[in-house]
């Protein structure tokens, strides 16, 4: 109710609760992928793509219709190939027609295809991504197969609710991969269904997000503050005054900044403009295959890399960014690659600053540049072992995105270089940490926000680089385009309260070393391999102007981080480029109680000047 109120801004709101629609019994299945070795937990957990595999054959074979969801695209694609594999050994190969994938990133004619296929019945079986969770009717299902937690309750449960439908009985089953949040499900299974959705937020009170509507509108029509305040907040004059062009009659304009399409500044829905072609070539096609949006495209394609669709392998032969189309050609191989890389992310322009309470520190948000080089990749069997690292030589790619940063103090780097400890290590184990709770104060799921991820073969190797990292933390977008998503916006709001709660995680965990509910990240391009839980604790530490105990700290090298040559220098300031920027000091009275921001400006050339402070309501 409450966010329906806010939505449309109006008090007068009845809640109808009950659902009417019809629906028969479903019987929900918590399925935990098997350990390596069934009788030594320390195994590991098996292949849950094979084990889902597995369910998802079996059920066809006895005439259940079935959806089954995956995470991520490659993850679908990776379903659809172990089922095929699996009828394949179970010689029932004529099944394999009824089997499709579903996903984002194909062309409309496909997923058209597709959906009818579903929905006439031809079809038996359909892996998707969140793309088929609701919106399109696929006719009647009978089970679903969630592969893996899909982040939220909500999305479990609107998973679920896609069969069963129509008074007919259904089966859901959540197959548990090796994840932290999974294996806690698989333990608590009743907290599927005691506990609540997550609430939705609609911030009214950012004044990064507001802005970008705030310019759009003006561009449709002049604004005028004292009688529009009424539709856009009562920060609509500062926004006006300070970012926004004003004619002679008073009325306010979109800035320059914004021109000519301002709606491109603002992503409402993680869209992107730019988008690579994927053809296939094989026997002289030319067929686009699918689109992928660019930032997707430069994790994915590379040349001489294997690219998934609908189960099948495709080799990349041609891969050219400046024209934005890839080469394919259909191979029949039993591995695929994932490629290594290593990739720059720099702030370029400073739109607004916030001073973490009682320190000297800040925290910084506007454009950020992303530089990834590929320079190779693995050839991996099914087992994911390495067969062989190709070395590539491609050019670097560049795209923009929003985000924020923290310079870490001069402080804090002469402890770690006084104790031996890894200053990269110390400084990805500190993103990792603060993106592990970003999800506590904004709906997002992992890989929605992005940091540099440390190599080992640079941040360890014995002779001197001439690429030198500064000594910050960062976090970008990696969806939206060079407008982002919003999402670490919100985060940079509650910067102070993220960084208190990831010391007191690191400070809480008994590891030693680093683990995944401290300094550790599944989704760790590298592995976690450039890691120091130690010298995290004394980054986070600085930034809030915490005591540091540097006698109980360890005396390094320590033993996953081996003495290199130094790659990490001091951090420089990025200025604001022809714009005055806020500097918001938020002091809140209760944890997210009452505010008081103490507001005073920077111009282009770092000068801060003219103080406030005006009171705000909390969240």
């Amino acid at each position: 109710m409450d966010h329906f109120k806010t939505i449309f801004g109006i008090e007068s709101v009845k809640m109808t609760d009950f659902d009417g629609s019809p629906s028969g019994r479903k019987e929900f299945l918590c399925w935990n992928t098997p350990y390596k070795d069934p009788g030594d937990s320390g195994s590991g957990r098996g292949d849950t793509m094979a084990e889902a595999a597995r369910l998802f054959c079996q059920l066809i074979l006895r005439g259940v219709r079935v959806i089954a969801f995956c995470r991520i695209r490659k993850g679908c694609e990776a379903l659809v190939g172990a089922v095929k594999h699996e009828l394949a050994s179970l010689e029932r190969p004529e099944c394999m027609a009824r089997v499709m994938g579903y996903r984002g990133g194909y062309t409309p004619q496909d997923r058209r295809r597709i959906e009818n296929e579903m929905f006439e019945g031809k079809l038996m079986g359909i892996i998707a991504t969140t793309a088929l969770e609701l919106g399109v009717d696929i006719g009647s299902l009978d089970a679903v197969i969630t592969v893996g937690f899909p982040y939220t309750i909500a999305n479990l449960r609107q998973q679920s609710g896609r069969a069963g439908r129509r008074n007919k009985d259904s089966l859901s089953i959540l197959v548990g991969d090796c994840f932290p949040t999974d294996q806690y499900y698989m333990q608590n299974p009743d907290e599927i269904f005691t506990k609540p959705n997550c609430e939705l937020q609609v911030d009214l009170q950012n004044i990064l997000v507001l802005e970008g509507h705030v310019q759009c509108a003006a561009y449709e029509m002049p604004i005028r503050p004292d009688e529009d305040s009424v539709y856009f907040g009562k920060n609509l004059p500062d926004i006006a005054e300070e970012r926004m062009t004003k004619d002679e009659l008073g009325f306010y304009h979109c800035s320059e900044r914004f021109r000519p399409f301002p709606s491109k500044f603002v992503a409402i829905r993680d869209t992107e403009d730019e988008h690579f072609a994927i053809v296939d070539i094989s026997h002289g096609r030319n067929i686009v295959l699918e689109e992928l949006e660019a930032s997707r495209a430069f994790f994915t394609l590379y040349d001489g890399g294997i690219f998934l669709h609908q189960g099948n392998t495709y080799l990349v032969k041609e891969f050219n960014p400046e024209r934005k189309i890839a080469k394919v050609e259909l191979v029949r191989v039993d591995w695929t690659t994932q490629q290594r890389d290593f990739t720059d992310i720099d702030p370029v322009e400073t739109e607004a600053i916030r001073r973490i309470p009682k320190s000297l520190s800040r925290a910084f948000y506007g454009s950020i540049k992303i530089q990834q080089v590929v320079f190779g990749f693995f050839k991996i069997d099914k087992k994911r072992r390495i067969l062989d690292a190709v070395q590539v030589d491609n050019p670097p790619i560049i795209l923009f995105s929003k985000g924020m940063w923290l310079d870490v103090p001069k402080q804090a780097l002469d402890i770690l270089v006084e104790r031996r400890l890894n200053v990269a290590g110390s400084i990805h184990a500190a993103e990792h940490a603060i993106l592990s709770l970003m999800p506590n104060f904004v709906v997002s799921m992992p890989g929605d926000v992005r940091t540099e991820c440390k190599v080992p073969q640079k941040e360890f190797a014995q002779k001197e680089s001439s690429r030198k990292r500064p000594a910050r933390l960062t976090f970008y977008d990696a969806k939206g385009g060079a407008g982002g998503s919003g999402i670490s916006t919100k985060a940079f709001e509650f910067i102070d309260l993220l960084l208190k709660q990831a010391v007191r995680r690191i400070e809480a965990c008994h590891c030693h070393e680093g683990c995944t509910e401290c300094v550790n990240s599944d989704l760790c391009k590298h592995q976690n391999e450039v890691m120091s839980k130690a010298g995290s604790e004394v980054i986070l530490k600085s930034l809030l102007n915490m005591e540091i105990d540097i006698d109980a700290l360890p005396m390094g090298p320590e033993e996953s981080s081996p003495v290199g040559i130094e790659t990490v220098v001091l951090a420089q300031p990025v200025l604001p480029r022809g714009r005055i920027v806020e500097v918001v000091e938020v002091q809140r009275e209760y944890g997210y109680g009452d505010e008081i921001r103490i507001i005073s400006r920077v111009d282009e050339e770092g000068v801060e000047r003219e103080i406030r402070i005006k009171e705000e309501p909390g969240e």
